[in-house]
C-alpha cells in the first residue's frame, strides 16, 4: 500500500497502550526535561532514519525537551491514533496523512494551530495546503511533506517507440502502450485497481466520489461511469497490462517499472527513491514524470496527497508547548530541505526547494506536476469512501462483477458513511 493514502485502516493491536503515551508515558519529573511522544507514520527503512537524525538534531538545541520516536505503520496508524486519543493516551505529536485531518479535528482530538509558535511561519507554507489542513476555519496540522500522483515513464522505452512526448490524454497513452509493445516486445502501461489512484479518471471527467458541497453522492453518476469505463479499458489491449487484483499488486507494478518490464504507471514521489533503485534507472536522467493524462473534458489532476504535523489536544499545557516548538522545526525550511535531499519527498513550503533540492530529477519533476494537484474537500468522511471503492473496483477490473454493480454497490455503502447525502 502506498504510504499517503487514507484507506480503510486496520483494527488496533491490543498492544497500543505500551506505545502510545501523550498522558501517561509522557510524563517527567518537574525539574526535568519535558518528554513528548512523536508517532511518525513514514516508511520504517527509507524515510524514519532522516527524522530520527533530526530529533536528535532538535533535542541537541532544546536541553528542556526530550521526544520519544515511534514508528507506526502507516496502515495502522489512523486506527490506532482513533483508539489512544479516545481514552487520553494519545501521543502528542503525530504525522497525519491529510485526509485524516478534518476526521479528528471533528472529534476535538487535534489542536487548533493558529496563532502558535508551530505556525510561526504561515505564510511560506503552500497556501492549497494550509487550506487543506483546515476544518471550520481553524488550522489543525502544518503541511510536512506534500505530494500527487503523476504518469510516471521510462524515457528510453519511449524513445525505442519513436514516442517523443508524454500521453496527455487517456486515449494517447492506450495508443503509446500498443505502440511501445509493437516496437520493444514491452507492455506500455499497467494501471492499478486501487481507488485512490483511479481517482483521476473522475477528475478527468469533472466529478467526484461525492459532491461534498451540494451533499450529494456522485460515484454512480453519469460522469463517474465513464471515468470508470476509461478506466476499466485501459487494462485489456495491445501493451496494456491486465488488472493484478492480488494482495501484492502495488508490489508486482512497482516492481514492473523500476526493472523495465513495463514503460508507464501512475505513482507518487514517496516511490522516487525506490525507482532509483530498480535497473530501469541507475540513470536518473531516464525517468519521466508528467501530469497524468486528461480525460474527456480535457481536464487533467491527481488528488493532493501527503502529510500534517498535528498536535494532541489532549496533553497538558507542557507538553503542548514542547510538542508546538517541535512541530515549528521539524517543519522549518532547512529541516523540510534535509528531509527532501535524503527522502527525495517534496517540501510544502517555496523556501525549502533550494537549488540542492531541485537537482533531484525525480522532485523537480514532481513539483512540476503539482498544479494540477487537486485538495481534498474538508470533508471529515472522505478518505473513508474510498473503502468501499477498494472493494468494488478490484471484482471489476477482474470480470468478476460489472461496471454498473460495482458502482450500485459502493453508492450503498458509501450513503451509509455519509447519511445525510442524497444519492
Amino acid at each position: 500500500m502506498r504510504r499517503g493514502i487514507a484507506a480503510t485502516a486496520l483494527v488496533a493491536s491490543l498492544a497500543l497502550a505500551a506505545t502510545a503515551c501523550g498522558g501517561d508515558d509522557s510524563g517527567s519529573d518537574s525539574s526535568g526535561p519535558v518528554t513528548i511522544t512523536w508517532w511518525d507514520t513514514s516508511n520504517a527503512t527509507n524515510e524514519a532514519p532522516t527524522y530520527k537524525a533530526l530529533v536528535k538534531e532538535f533535542e541537541a538545541a532544546n536541553k528542556d525537551i526530550k521526544v520519544k520516536y515511534v514508528n507506526v505503520p502507516f496502515d495502522q496508524a489512523q486506527n490506532k491514533f482513533d483508539t489512544a486519543a479516545g481514552s487520553k493516551g494519545a501521543p502528542d505529536i503525530l504525522r497525519s496523512e491529510v485526509g485524516w485531518t478534518p476526521a479528528f479535528a471533528k472529534k476535538s482530538f487535534f489542536l487548533p494551530l493558529d496563532g502558535t509558535e508551530a505556525l510561526a511561519e504561515q505564510d511560506k507554507f503552500k497556501a492549497n495546503l494550509l487550506e487543506q489542513a483546515k476544518y471550520e476555519g481553524k488550522t489543525y496540522g502544518v503541511p510536512f511533506v506534500t505530494d500527487t500522483l503523476a504518469l510516471v515513464y521510462n524515457k528510453q522505452l519511449f524513445e525505442k517507440a519513436g514516442i517523443t512526448e508524454a500521453p496527455k490524454t487517456w486515449d494517447d497513452l492506450k495508443k503509446a502502450a500498443a505502440t511501445i509493445k509493437g516496437k520493444t516486445g514491452v507492455d506500455g502501461y499497467w494501471g492499478s485497481t486501487q481507488a485512490y489512484y483511479a481517482q483521476s479518471f473522475l477528475y478527468g471527467e469533472g466529478t467526484d466520489t461525492v459532491d461534498a458541497d451540494a451533499k450529494k453522492i456522485t460515484v454512480n453518476s453519469a460522469a463517474a461511469k465513464k471515468a470508470y469505463g476509461t478506466w476499466l479499458g485501459l487494462f485489456d489491449g495491445k501493451g496494456l497490462h491486465k488488472a493484478d487484483t492480488t494482495a501484492d499488486a502495488y508490489a508486482h507494478i512497482q516492481d514492473a517499472f523500476v526493472n523495465g518490464k513495463v514503460a508507464a504507471i501512475v505513482q507518487g514521489p514517496w516511490e522516487i527513491t525506490n525507482f532509483y533503485k530498480g535497473s530501469a534507472f541507475k540513470d536518473k536522467s531516464n525517468l519521466g514524470i508528467a501530469t497524468v493524462p486528461a480525460g474527456s473534458t480535457g481536464k487533467a489532476g491527481a488528488p493532493t496527497g501527503g502529510h500534517n504535523l498535528s498536535v494532541y489536544a489532549g496533553s497538558d499545557e507542557a507538553h503542548q508547548k514542547a510538542a508546538l516548538k517541535f512541530v515549528n522545526f521539524m517543519t522549518s525550511a532547512k529541516s523540510q530541505e534535509t528531509i527532501a535531499l535524503k527522502n527525495s519527498t517534496l517540501p510544502t513550503r517555496d523556501d525549502a526547494y533550494t537549488g540542492q533540492v531541485k537537482a533531484d530529477p525525480g522532485i523537480a519533476g514532481y513539483q512540476g506536476v503539482l498544479a494540477a494537484a487537486q485538495p481534498r474537500p474538508a470533508l471529515p468522511e472522505y478518505s473513508s469512501l474510498w473503502g468501499p471503492l477498494d472493494t468494488e473496483l478490484p471484482k471489476i477490473a477482474g470480470g468478476k462483477e460489472s461496471l454498473d454493480k460495482g458502482l450500485s454497490t459502493a453508492e450503498t455503502a458509501i450513503a451509509k458513511l455519509v447519511p445525510d447525502f442524497s444519492k
